[in-house]
Order: structure tokens, then C-alpha cells, then sequence
């Protein structure tokens, strides 16, 4: 995936493609007081602030017409503490530095998403997560924040300094304040082995509730049009390693899931009633295989098929009803579908806005290619997604407000109550979080 791009007059545009906005000024500060500067700048300016890492989120969170802030200036590890087993990462550090560079120190986060492009910031901001039974997102992995607030200074937060702001933070859709630096929990490298196949819909829905408990992470992608899924299960191992070959890691990761999948879904835009024939072959394309390496290697995958995506997390125990509607309102509607429908799943956790925020969740995305109509598919998914309490994923495009988010939110007002104090004055607001926060 790439990342985020400048367009012609100062334009900005996001991964996806489907936003854009072009701030007043673009800044890069290199260090934490410049930053700093540049928030209390734009304040006497009248302007509003957002920061941006690399525009992988489909909604306008980070769309701002005053000051955009570019934190690729400020990447690296800050300190490694091997007592306390945490590790302290500027605001602006892709995932994939963070995952190489604790590797070569013999450490890794415990769970990660299914890419690894995203800045830290950016990531944790907007609730990336992954698929685990015990294991949660991203920003549960947080063991300290450090932010600029809307007066220019700087906060620092954890569960004994701060802890408000630390239950609010961690998720804090760039509401709060720009983040500058994030402590993660880590552990000693250790050794995952994945184990992908191919597996009936119907079965897979029977037995989750197995295959989910027998299971440290479990995912599984269905191919609307079909009743075939691909699916995956990552368990610790004591060894040894075996990675993929490079020529069958590249036959499978980029040959398949990226060349002949851009393909399919060019000829799937092209002619939409040859999708669901284009779907039964996908469905097939990619085979049953096993194997053990280092965590960053077996959760993340390149993603190089550009897409719009939506996601909602429902509680856990709904998820195969959930599927079940979807697949029907998918038959009956003449929609045609050509990516892949990807569930994960998630424990609770105390993060105020975490979508997986005080119950166990999973993860149901549905996407489109980039260019294809997606408004009539989204919509029907979303109606099935919020009839069971469905909470939308932050960065991931949904069509919600602060009145529906209130309720199926039991945490709401005390995010909304610390972005009060924080910032009154809204200095960091912009329209996306004017409808998903209300004033």
C-alpha cells in the first residue's frame, strides 16, 4: 500500500482515493515543540488543525481545509525498556519500522492488523485491529501517550497519570489532541504458525464458535456469489521456522492476491454480470498451505488492490446471524460483489471508543474495488450491521452520527466530557467529527 499523496494545488487525497481536501497550509514539524508551535500558530491563525499519517482510512477523519500536520519527521524509537518490557515510538513511525526494528531486537508487539503501512498514530487513532481471542486492537497494546493539546502544550498519559484521558486517548479519533509519541507493551520475539485453507461457508458458520475458541487468532474471508471461504488460523509455536518459499510466497501474496486479483476485479468493473462467475474462481484460486515465522510476517500481507471499504464490529455472539442476513441480502438484491467479505474478532476491552469498547466483538468488512459503485451494497450492509448494534470502524466508511453512536456506545459521554476539556474551543474539529461527536 502506498501512502498518502499531495495532488496538484496543495490537494490531499487518501489511500483510497474517495477523499480529498486541500488544508490552508501543510506542515512537517520535526520535533515535538515545533509542533507545538504550529498548533498554537493556527489557533491565533483561526484555523482548525488535523494531522494525517498515511490516508489509509476511507472516512474524511483527518480532512481539514486549515492546517494539515505531516508527522513523518517524527519516527524512531524514543527508549526501549526491557524491565518494564515497553517500547516508546515517535507519533509518526509506519508499523512496518516499529515491527523491523523490534525484531532485530529480539521483541514484537503481541497482535497487529493485516498491513503494517499505517503510522503508529494513525493506526491506534482510528482502532486498527487485528483478530484475536485473547489478544485486542492495536491501541490496547498502550501503555502511555504523549499528545499536544489545543493550547500548545503537552500531556502526557497512562492508567495512573491522567487516566481519563488515557481511557479516551488511546481511540481518540484526532479529537483530543495530535499525538507525538505512544508506548507499547511488548514481549520477546515468538513464532506464529499459520495454517490457511479453504472451507464451506455453512461449515465455517456451524462451527466458529469452535473454531474460534481452538484458535489464538481465526479469520476467514467469504467470496460473495460462492458458499466458499478462505480461512486462517494463527497459533504460537515452539518451532521451527518455516517460512513461505520466496517463489511460493510471491506466487500466492503477489501473483495471486494482488496481480491476478487486480485483473479479476478490472473485468469485474468492466462487465459486472460476469462477477459472480469471476468470484467462483477466486474462490478457488488460492490453496491449502501451513507455515511458521516471526508475527509481523505471518499477521500482515500486502495489499496493493485499491478498494473502499466499510466495517462494522457487532458483539460476537451475533456474528454468524449477521453473516447469514448479509449473504441473503446479498442473493436476493442482483448486487454484484467481487471482493471478498473478511470476519476477525476481538475481546473486550476499556477503551472509550473502541469498537470493541466492554464486549466481546467481530469484525464483519465488506469493500469495492476502487471506481466501482459501492453506495447500494454498503448501504444494504449497514442495515444489517446496525439492527444488531453495530459499531463502525473510525477510519472505514459508514454512514453513522453521534445520535445512533451515543447510544450503542455506553462510554460516549465521558470521551465527549474529556474532548470538552481538552478542547473547548475545537480547535482540532472538522466535519467528520462534527457528525460523529455532535457539536
Amino acid at each position: 500500500m502506498g501512502s498518502t499523496a499531495s495532488g496538484k494545488n496543495g490537494t490531499w487525497r487518501n489511500w483510497g482515493g474517495n477523499v480529498a481536501a486541500r488544508p490552508a497550509r501543510q506542515v512537517a514539524p520535526a520535533s515535538v515543540e515545533e509542533l507545538a508551535a504550529e498548533v498554537r500558530r493556527a489557533a491565533e491563525d483561526g484555523l482548525r488543525v488535523k494531522a494525517v499519517g498515511t490516508g489509509h482510512s476511507f472516512t474524511s477523519i483527518a480532512a481539514t481545509d486549515g492546517v494539515l500536520i505531516r508527522p513523518h519527521l517524527l519516527t524512531g524509537i524514543r527508549a526501549l525498556d526491557r524491565d518494564t518490557m515497553t517500547v516508546t515510538v515517535e507519533a509518526g513511525t509506519p508499523l512496518k519500522r516499529l515491527n523491523v526494528a523490534l525484531a532485530r531486537e529480539g521483541l514484537s508487539l503481541a497482535n497487529m492488523g493485516d498491513i503494517m503501512e499505517q503510522t503508529v498514530s494513525g493506526a491506534t487513532s482510528t482502532g486498527t485491529h487485528g483478530t484475536g481471542r485473547e489478544s485486542g486492537s492495536i491501541a490496547a497494546q498502550i501503555r502511555g501517550l504523549e499528545l499536544v493539546t489545543a493550547d500548545g502544550s503537552v500531556l502526557t498519559c497512562s492508567k495512573t497519570e491522567n487516566p481519563d484521558v488515557f481511557a479516551a486517548a488511546r481511540i481518540g479519533l484526532g479529537a483530543l489532541g495530535v499525538v507525538t509519541a505512544i508506548t507499547f507493551a511488548v514481549e520477546p520475539l515468538f513464532l506464529l504458525t499459520a495454517r490457511e485453507e479453504p472451507m464451506p461457508l455453512d461449515r465455517v458458520l456451524a462451527e466458529f464458535d469452535q473454531l474460534w475458541a481452538e484458535n489464538e487468532h481465526f479469520e476467514f474471508y467469504w467470496f460473495p456469489h460462492t458458499g466458499s471461504t478462505i480461512t486462517k488460523r494463527n497459533n504460537r509455536s515452539a518451532g521451527p521456522e518455516r517460512p513461505l518459499g520466496r517463489l511460493a510466497g510471491w506466487f500466492e501474496d503477489e501473483f495471486l492476491s494482488n496481480g491476478v486479483f487486480q485483473v479479476a476485479q478490472w473485468a469485474g468493473r468492466a462487465a459486472p454480470a460476469g462477477v459472480p462467475a469471476i468470484a467462483r474462481i477466486s474462490s478457488r484460486a488460492l490453496s491449502a498451505r501451513t507455515y511458521t515465522d516471526i508475527p509481523y510476517k505471518v499477521f500482515t500481507s500486502p495489499r496493493r488492490v485499491r478498494f473502499v471499504e466499510m466495517e462494522y464490529a457487532v458483539p460476537r455472539a451475533a456474528l454468524t446471524g449477521v453473516l447469514r442476513e448479509l449473504k441473503a441480502v446479498v442473493d436476493r438484491s442482483g448486487l454484484r460483489v467481487s471482493f471478498p467479505v473478511e470476519v476477525r474478532t476481538a475481546p473486550a476491552d476499556d477503551i472509550t471508543l473502541s469498537t470493541a469498547s466492554g464486549r466481546d466483538s467481530a469484525y464483519v468488512a465488506v469493500h469495492m474495488f476502487r471506481g466501482t459503485p459501492h453506495r447500494a451494497y454498503f448501504s444494504a450492509a449497514e442495515r444489517v450491521f446496525t439492527a444488531h448494534g453495530g459499531r463502525p470502524h473510525w477510519g472505514k466508511v459508514h454512514a453513522r452520527d453521534a445520535e445512533y453512536l451515543s447510544r450503542v456506545y455506553p462510554r460516549f459521554a465521558e470521551f465527549t466530557a474529556v474532548r470538552d476539556r481538552l478542547d473547548p474551543e475545537r480547535l482540532f474539529r472538522n466535519d467528520y467529527l462534527r457528525r460523529v461527536l455532535g457539536a
